[in-house]
């Protein structure tokens, strides 16, 4: 049975003859346009009749005017009644805060008061800067103090100029959506360890619209 079995594994290690099956089927030739080749082409003939320089130009324009006036915070009337609350901007810490050697500062669910290391020390005031009496509310009210005069519609840079004082915007309405602010002119200041915030109801506006 040896001989046997070494003849076996012989047959098993010789190396198996190559045949050739010939061209089994029809090859073409790669056609396919090169994808960079393609898009360089665009380019040089968009560079070459002006287009470019037309689209540079007019992503300039869009992007001044969207500086100059953001879109309005979306979901905000004129206030028509006095409303306040208080807000509380404690959170709780979901994971280790660590410094740079690895030590944690502040351990995983502990409850953090930001106002207690960083005190808000001018009202935050959020009004309509198309409102002409939202402003001049605004403006009298808040005439000797440093408050933050916050639009959700309005073009800043432009009062800023004509009022000769600092405007923000509240981009996509983040901090009316924090606070809970659903009418303006609205007011945040603080009062302990909470935040006080008030929606101001003015005059109804002299046309009769509320």
């Amino acid at each position: 049975m040896l001989p046997l079995a070494l003849a076996g594994l012989a047959a098993a290690a010789a190396p198996a003859a190559a045949r050739d099956y010939g061209q089994q089927g029809t090859v073409w030739a790669i056609t396919e346009p090169d994808l960079l080749a393609q898009i360089h082409a665009r380019l040089a003939a968009l560079e070459a009749s002006g287009e470019t320089k037309k689209l540079n130009e007019r992503l300039k324009q869009r992007t001044i005017a969207r500086v100059n006036r953001p879109s309005p915070v979306a979901g905000l009337v004129r206030a028509e009644a006095p409303r306040s609350w208080l807000f509380d901007p404690t959170i709780t810490v979901a994971e280790n805060i660590t410094d740079d050697k690895g030590r944690v500062v502040i351990a995983a669910g502990t409850r953090v008061n930001p106002l207690d290391s960083v005190p808000l020390r001018q009202a935050l005031v959020f009004l309509d800067g198309d409102d002409p009496e939202q402003l001049a509310w605004a403006t009298r009210t808040y005439a000797s103090t440093k408050a933050k005069f916050i639009l959700v519609a309005g073009a800043p840079l432009e009062l800023m100029k004509a009022r000769q004082r600092r405007f923000w915007f509240d981009q996509e309405g983040k901090l009316v959506r924090r606070f809970g602010i659903r009418a303006v002119p609205a007011v945040v200041e603080q009062q302990g360890r909470q935040l006080q915030v008030r929606e101001h109801a003015l005059p109804p506006k002299r046309d009769g619209r509320p």
